[in-house]
């Protein structure tokens, strides 16, 4: 039986941890994602996750409307990312980041996949509108189904779908502009008509 956020909800108000456990695995890959997009570095992430997942856990009272606790849990992850940049900024500066890529594999490699390929994606990613990032490193790096992006930003069904299509066209036209993979050319949607 596929019990929903709001059954799951209600259970962990009533005292199973066990209800929590099943939030958490439904959304972790969602939070991480969002965590990462924020923070920048794997164990800033890592740590923004274990912290919004606890805030989650100790203000879940305060949900309103159980039925959205994704869309919650979001603002949740978010304003937790918020306070870890704050409290961690000055320690940023000092830190280089690591890559926002992931290491190819073997099969990869000897497929000829090049690591500069998934730079331009990042920094084509990088280049969108902020609304439509969150949802295409959901969408194409977390392999969230539709349903589930739904579920985790608030956003309708057919709003996630059209927020990916344009998006996907911006990347289409971002990766196939050598002027902004280098930064040198506005995108279109940078652009001021006068």
């Amino acid at each position: 039986m596929h019990l929903t956020d709001e059954d799951l909800v209600a259970q962990c108000l009533s005292g199973d941890h066990d209800a929590f456990a099943a939030l958490v695995r439904r959304y972790q890959a969602a939070v991480y994602a969002t965590a990462f997009y924020y923070a920048g570095r794997y164990g800033g992430a890592e740590d923004v996750v274990q912290e919004a997942f606890w805030e989650a856990y100790r203000s879940l009272q305060k949900l309103k409307e159980p039925a959205h606790f994704g869309a919650w849990l979001k603002g949740v992850t978010t304003r937790v990312a918020a306070n870890w940049l704050r409290r961690n900024i000055s320690k940023q500066r000092n830190i280089t980041p690591l890559p926002h890529r992931r290491t190819l594999s073997m099969e990869e490699a000897r497929q000829g996949v090049e690591h500069d390929d998934y730079e331009r994606v990042h920094r084509a990613i990088d280049a969108l509108p902020e609304r439509y990032r969150l949802p295409v490193v959901l969408r194409y790096m977390q392999e969230l189904s539709y349903d589930e992006i739904s579920r985790f930003t608030g956003d309708t069904r057919d709003e996630i779908r059209g927020m990916l299509s344009r998006a996907n066209a911006m990347l289409r036209e971002i990766l196939s502009n050598p002027e902004s993979q280098t930064g040198q050319g506005a995108l279109p949607w940078q652009r001021v008509s006068k």
